[in-house]
């Protein structure tokens, strides 16, 4: 079922037409050249000899008042003619419709760090939440939810348009809160079953392990089959590499030496690669291979691709006029200028 809200919020100033402000410039100039040209004159002197040491002085502070009140009344009249608007702009989002609960496996094995982020070995878990993220962020319509497991099964998260709260559910995701084996179907059975009663044109689950099913009651195949019949797709990930000598060996730190270095002993673990590719093809779904970083990032930008929605956006604005106060304003200063320069700082005629 499809859902609308809103997705952005944003307060927003803007000028209607901006280039009347080039007219600011104009300022500097109109000062410089009243400066020069100077007003009428309101007395007339036989020998400006009388004059010249007034001449050397400053303008009085009345003038350069006066003259700022005129000057920040012109500034006003022509940010007016820009007319400056604030407002709120809103953008609706009707909801893709498109459930996606992800599963990843926290077994032991994932501490194993056949990976490469920036130049620095990884291990497995690292990466694939770090992946995850990134492929929750491309998707903000959708709604996704977290169920991680090894021996069992336990939810992260519920499917949620919260993708923020979502992704902080998802730094706490930790190898070692639960016992340590692989119950794949079991993990399939407990995602299908966040999904099954969802009114969504699109269910899915994203599966990601890197060994075999040895826990559980559930066989992962019957569980495919059970996923396939509620319509739920299932795309299924093998992480982790065949090893340097493409034997299986991967490194696992164990530890610390006594001057703080890690410790690292190869291990090689069961994967069954055979049983992902069943799954995925039972519930219409596909099987990827994620040996490395890149090809896990190229995984997840793959599933994004396949399952993209159109999405609709409405936008809404609401803005504020602003330049009848800058008019209220500049006229206000003409007013002050014209009383002040004909009462307390009135000039010879």
């Amino acid at each position: 079922m499809n859902a609308s809200y809103p997705l952005l919020a944003s307060i927003n100033f803007t000028f209607v037409h901006p280039i009347f402000l080039l007219g600011l410039l104009l300022i500097p100039l109109v000062a410089l050249l009243r400066g020069k040209i100077g007003g009428t004159p309101g007395i007339l002197f036989s020998s400006t000899r009388l004059v010249v040491a007034v001449g050397k002085r400053r303008r009085s502070r009345a003038g350069a008042v006066l003259s700022s009140l005129v000057y920040v009344a012109m500034g006003c009249l022509i940010i007016a003619l820009a007319r400056p608007q604030m407002g709120r702009t809103i953008e609706h989002v009707t909801a893709s419709g498109v459930d996606i609960m992800l599963v990843l496996d926290v077994s032991g094995s994932m501490t194993a760090e056949d990976y490469v982020i920036g130049n620095q070995r990884a291990n497995r878990i690292d990466t694939v939440k770090r992946v995850t993220q990134q492929f929750i962020e491309a998707r903000p319509n959708d709604r996704i939810g977290i169920i991680a497991f090894a021996g069992r099964p336990y939810l992260v998260s519920p499917l949620t348009l919260d993708h923020d709260w979502l992704i902080r559910n998802l730094d706490r995701v930790q190898i070692g809160m639960v016992e340590d084996s692989t119950a794949i179907g079991s993990a399939i059975a407990a995602a299908a079953t966040r999904l099954k009663d969802r009114d969504s044109k699109t269910k899915i689950i994203v599966l990601l392990t890197d060994g075999a099913n040895n826990a559980g009651k559930v066989l992962p195949l019957t569980a495919a089959e059970a996923a396939h019949a509620l319509g739920i797709k299932i795309y299924t990930i093998g992480a982790g590499s065949n090893g340097e000598n493409n034997d299986g060996m991967v490194p696992v730190p164990v530890g610390k030496d006594p001057f703080g270095a890690t410790v690292y002993q190869k291990f090689k673990f069961d994967f069954d690669e055979n049983l992902l590719d069943q799954v995925a093809r039972l519930a219409d779904g596909k099987y990827f291979r994620a040996a490395d970083t890149d090809s896990m990032d190229k995984t997840f930008r793959e599933i994004d691709r396949l399952e993209k929605t159109k999405i609709e956006v409405e936008k809404s604005a609401d803005y504020h006029d602003y330049f009848p106060l800058l008019l209220l304003l500049a006229a206000s200063l003409l007013t002050a200028e014209a009383l002040l320069s004909q009462t307390i700082w009135r000039r010879l005629p």
